[in-house]
């Protein structure tokens, strides 16, 4: 049968590494797929790399137009990232009849309505299995494994570099910024950080597990994100001494009223098995209503890894390459005409549980008038824990875990007990949720 002719733009880790996995695994693939998928046409700026990396197999150019507008190749795989010229070159690629694979999470959680659009029109496929969480087939198991469901929450641990940074500060008990160093010199970490660390990075993959899991547009402009870059070292420790670990986690939680979609710090039991992820691995928990809590683990990043996951998808366009469009599998799991309409809920209505650290001047009633101002905001108390002073130290840390509030509440109560004159400086807040 005649091979599927595949235009690769950008030979770098992930497209290095599918080159060499799509080579190297060449014949199973073929059984699997019903027909040979070769890379005929390569495009990347560094053209010498190009060619070291496919040792004359494939013709090389530094025009990625060109593959584009090629009417031999049948399938673009883009691997550069971004939102400009990737966007330019997936559209135009749409445009001309031709499928699409992409491990661009950014490109899809910012425009990914427009693109799906165009793609369907088109009566072309978009596929993005790399685009979340490298190697762990997350989407498809979202959107095809799991179609039976009512997905009630789904949270991740989807970005390797923040997580490896918990688990460093967590077993050597170092401050944010000495892994943050650490893990740029061992090369987990980019010279510039920033989308990582900051949560922005996790926020684009919780993007697109929530528009799958629920049926609704893509709104990265509507997720709630925060990094873990005020995280200290001592909070690791009091939550570790509760018996709570602390990650970066992206969620995706339906309510009645609409969908919660959230990246932030957050304490999760350690007997969960979520918890006892680490280092740069990455793990989503999925909580359908028939098949209960289910658990996807592995390496979140990587040449061979998300190159697994470039060449699963190449496989599953091979295969329903000549289908019939209304019969393949919708990009975001539900028909484009049944779409929901669900709102993603502003911050102030969500609902968590909360780790509360205070520093209060160690004397007699203190407690007494916190407990009574969370009282007053309805907020009931989990457990606690209190630093005993140092000799001569006139301050203390209090530690507070409380049952689930919402969001309001807690700031407000926040507010209340900041302004409290034994209480010294900010209260650190930290989200909590029992994953259960």
């Amino acid at each position: 049968m005649k091979p599927i002719n595949v235009g690769l733009i950008g030979i770098g880790t992930v497209g290095g590494g599918t080159w060499t996995v799509l080579k190297r695994n060449a014949e199973e693939i073929t059984r699997r797929a019903g027909r040979p998928i070769r890379i005929t046409a390569v495009a990347d700026k560094n053209v010498e790399l190009a060619r070291q990396v496919t040792g004359g197999e494939a013709r090389v150019t530094d025009d990625a137009f060109a593959l584009v507008n090629d009417p031999e190749i049948d399938i673009i795989v883009e691997l550069i990232g971004g939102y400009g010229v990737a966007k330019e070159l997936v559209m135009q690629a749409i445009a001309a009849g031709k499928h699409v694979v992409t491990a661009n999470k950014a490109l899809l959680a910012v425009h990914g309505t427009e693109i799906f659009t165009a793609a369907q029109e088109k009566g072309v496929m978009v596929a993005f299995e790399a685009a979340v969480a490298g190697g762990i087939p997350i989407i498809k198991a979202l959107r095809e494994g799991l179609t039976a469901n009512r997905i009630e929450w789904a949270a991740g641990i989807i970005n390797g570099t923040t997580n490896f940074i918990l688990s460093e500060m967590r077993d050597k008990g170092l401050s944010f910024a000495d892994v943050l160093a650490e893990a740029q010199r061992l090369g987990y970490a980019e010279a510039d950080p920033t989308f990582d660390i900051e949560g922005v990075d996790a926020a684009h993959k919780a993007t697109l597990i929530a528009s799958i899991a629920y049926g609704i547009p893509v709104q990265f402009d509507k997720a709630h994100v925060e990094g873990i870059t005020k995280l200290e070292a001592s909070d690791i420790k009091y939550a570790e001494q509760l018996g709570y670990r602390i990650k970066l986690l992206g969620i995706a939680k339906r309510r009645e009223q609409g969908i919660e979609l959230r990246v932030h710090p957050t304490l999760i039991p350690a007997k969960r098995l979520i918890a006892n992820v680490e280092g740069a691995m990455n793990a989503v928990v999925v909580k359908g209503d028939a098949v209960g809590t289910t658990l996807y683990y592995g390496k979140g990043a990587g040449a061979e890894p998300t190159a697994s996951a470039v060449i699963a998808d190449l496989v599953d366009v091979t295969r329903l390459a000549t289908a019939d469009p209304e019969h393949r599998v919708p990009h975001l799991a539900f028909q484009p005409n049944a779409m929901s309409k669900l709102p993603i809920l502003p911050m102030s209505e969500i609902e968590t549980g909360n780790y509360l650290r205070l520093r209060v001047e160690d004397k007699a009633g203190v407690l007494a008038d916190v407990t009574r101002i969370l009282a007053d905001h309805g907020i009931s108390i989990d457990a606690m824990l209190q630093r005993e002073p140092e000799e001569g130290e006139g301050e203390t840390d209090i530690i507070i875990l409380t049952h689930v509030c919402s969001e309001s509440a807690a700031l407000a109560a926040i507010a209340k007990v900041e302004a409290l004159a034994a209480v010294k400086g900010q209260v650190k807040r930290i989200r909590l949720e029992e994953l259960q």
